[in-house]
């Protein structure tokens, strides 16, 4: 069950992290590089070891990645570590943060969350996104808009997208992404949401 924590705790145990690239998102890599964002409080959801969460504290950002494993954490925060990091890593039910962390951040990074969750969850997960953002806050995101049946990971169409964020969130931008790593090349999208006031 991938509402589970022993679920994704086994896949890590296993080595079956196939969503795993080694390294930050590049999409969020040339974003970073090109400082168009402001440095805030910083959640990554679903950040696994954690390679998008160290790539955005590089630029200074205050983050906070959480996951569901445990595994996930503590090799994230060895990761981290041997790369004097200020990223931070905790294991939580990212549906249980409204509780802690209410209107606290200025940006969520999603990567491989969404598409991991139940799709059934998809609402409960815009619902989370706008509980724990401050006003204005934005979403930055990168869906994996693939069309294969079953999952994880679970596509969804751009089209999709936006009936679940154009509610809550001004869409600012949702496109291709052109530098996907090799294996996600013409299966991903960026967005980039602000919540609306």
């Amino acid at each position: 069950m991938v509402s589970t924590s022993e679920y994704w705790e086994q896949r890590y145990q296993e080595g079956t992290t196939r969503w795993d690239l080694g390294q930050a998102a590049p999409a969020f890599v040339s974003l970073l590089q090109s400082h168009s964002l402001q440095p805030g409080k910083a959640a990554v959801l679903g950040s696994g070891r954690g390679y998008d969460a160290i790539a955005f504290a590089k630029y200074g950002f205050d983050v906070i990645g959480f996951d569901f494993a445990l595994l996930a954490i503590a090799e994230a925060t060895a990761i981290a570590q041997a790369r004097d990091s200020s990223a931070q890593f905790l294991q939580r039910d990212i549906f249980d943060l409204p509780a802690e962390f209410s209107r606290y951040f200025h940006y969520i990074i999603e990567h491989t969350c969404f598409c991991a969750i139940n799709p059934q969850q998809r609402q409960d997960y815009v619902k989370l996104v706008r509980e724990i953002l401050q006003p204005r806050g934005e979403l930055i995101a990168i869906f994996f808009t693939h069309s294969r049946p079953g999952g994880p990971p679970f596509g969804v169409s751009p089209e999709e997208i936006k009936q679940y964020f154009a509610t809550d969130f001004e869409i600012l931008k949702l496109q291709p992404i052109t530098n996907s790593v090799p294996a996600r090349q013409g299966e991903e999208h960026f967005g980039h949401f602000r919540l609306k006031l």
